[in-house]
C-alpha cells in the first residue's frame, strides 16, 4: 500500500452502497433511436459508487472497506463475482459485503461520446433493497471515516448512524436528490452534493441559495460539486468557492465517486473541509482526463503533482 504524501499513515475508509459491473462502449455520438451502432471501445469495469470511491481511496494510499448489497449465492451470481474478484484485486477489504440469495447483482451499460459525457443504462433487483449490513458496529469499528452513497438508504443508513455516533467522520455522497426529511441528511457529518442533486433535493435552482436552505435540514457540512464549475461550500455562514482543475476531458463517468473517495480519505488525514476539496478536485480531474471509469482514478504521485503545478486553484469568497 502507497503511504499518503505527507507520510500519513494510510486511514481505513468504509464505503458502504453501490458496487456493480458497468459495460462500457465508446462511441464517437450517441445513437439515435432504432439504428445499429459500432462502438470504438468495449469493456467490462468495476463501477458503483462505493466501489469506485474505494478503488480512488486505495490508490491515493488509504485503505478502503467496501459494504454492499449484491446478488447471491456465490457461484450462481457472476456479476456479483466479478465486483468482489476486481475490489480484492485493488486490495480493498471485501469480508463486509452481503450476498441476497436469488437476487442479481447490479449491472449499467454505458455510452460515452466524443466529449466525454455519458449515457447509462442501469438494472437494479428490487431484492437487493431487503439488504441490510450484518453488523454496522464491527464493519466501522475500526475505520477513522465512512463513505456512504444514496443509491440504499436503508442499507447504509445504520453504518452512517453508527459512524457519526461514535464520533467518526461521515460522509454522504448526494448524488440522487433526496428528500428533506430524509434521515442519512441528519446521520452524517459532511454531504457533497452533485449539483442536479441538490437542486432537486432543496427545490432551488441557484446552488448558492440551496445549500443556505439544506442548512435548515442537516447539522452537516454541506458542499457542492458542479461538473468544470466552481464548488460551493458553506463556512461560518458564507459561500465558499473554489475552481476545479482545467484539464481535456476525455471520460467523466465516476469522476463524482473519485471526488468523494477522495474527500473522504483528504478529512481523514487531518485536512480542513477547504483543503479536502481542493485535494478532491484534483482527484476527480486526473481521473477525467482518462477513458476507463473508476479504473482511471490516480494514483497518489500523480494529484501531489498537480496540486504542485496547478496553485492557482484555492478557494474564495
Amino acid at each position: 500500500m502507497v503511504s499518503s504524501g505527507d507520510g500519513t499513515k494510510g486511514k481505513l475508509i468504509v464505503c458502504a452502497g453501490m458496487a456493480v459491473i458497468d459495460h462500457v462502449y465508446r462511441v464517437d455520438a450517441f445513437p439515435a433511436p432504432g439504428t445499429k451502432n459500432r462502438a470504438r471501445d468495449f469493456f467490462s469495469v468495476l463501477g458503483g459508487c462505493a466501489a469506485n470511491a474505494a478503488v480512488a481511496i486505495s490508490r491515493l494510499g488509504g485503505h478502503a472497506r467496501v459494504v454492499a448489497p449484491l446478488g447471491g449465492p456465490p457461484g450462481d451470481d457472476l456479476a456479483g463475482d466479478a465486483v468482489l474478484m476486481q475490489l480484492e484485486r485493488e486490495g480493498i477489504d471485501i469480508t463486509h459485503a452481503v450476498r441476497i440469495d436469488g437476487a442479481r447483482s447490479s449491472q449499467s451499460s454505458i455510452l460515452i461520446d466524443g466529449s466525454g459525457e455519458r449515457l447509462i443504462v442501469s438494472f437494479r433487483d428490487p431484492a437487493l433493497e431487503r439488504a441490510r449490513p450484518l453488523d454496522p458496529a464491527r464493519t466501522i469499528g475500526d475505520a477513522d471515516a465512512v463513505l456512504v452513497d444514496n443509491r440504499f438508504p436503508e442499507f447504509v443508513l445504520p453504518i452512517a448512524r453508527m459512524a457519526s455516533g461514535a464520533g467518526k467522520i461521515a460522509v454522504l455522497d448526494g448524488d440522487r436528490p433526496m428528500r428533506l426529511t430524509d434521515d442519512l441528511l441528519t446521520a452524517v457529518t459532511h454531504i457533497v452534493f452533485s449539483a442536479d442533486g441538490l437542486r432537486a433535493t432543496a427545490q432551488i435552482d441557484a446552488l448558492a441559495a440551496a445549500l443556505e436552505r439544506m442548512t435548515s435540514f442537516t447539522p452537516a457540512f454541506v458542499a457542492v460539486t458542479d461538473g468544470p464549475n466552481d464548488m460551493l461550500w458553506l463556512e461560518a455562514g458564507m459561500v465558499r468557492r473554489l475552481p476545479a482543475f482545467r484539464v481535456d476531458v476525455v471520460d467523466t463517468l465516476a469522476a463524482g465517486d473519485v471526488f468523494h473517495g477522495a474527500f473522504a480519505l483528504a478529512l481523514a488525514e487531518g485536512r480542513d473541509p477547504e483543503r479536502a476539496m481542493q485535494f478532491a478536485a484534483a482527484a476527480a480531474a486526473i481521473k477525467c482526463t482518462r477513458f476507463g471509469g473508476g479504473m482511471g482514478a490516480p494514483e497518489r504521485t500523480e494529484l501531489d503533482g498537480l496540486l504542485i503545478t496547478k496553485p492557482e486553484n484555492r478557494a474564495f469568497q
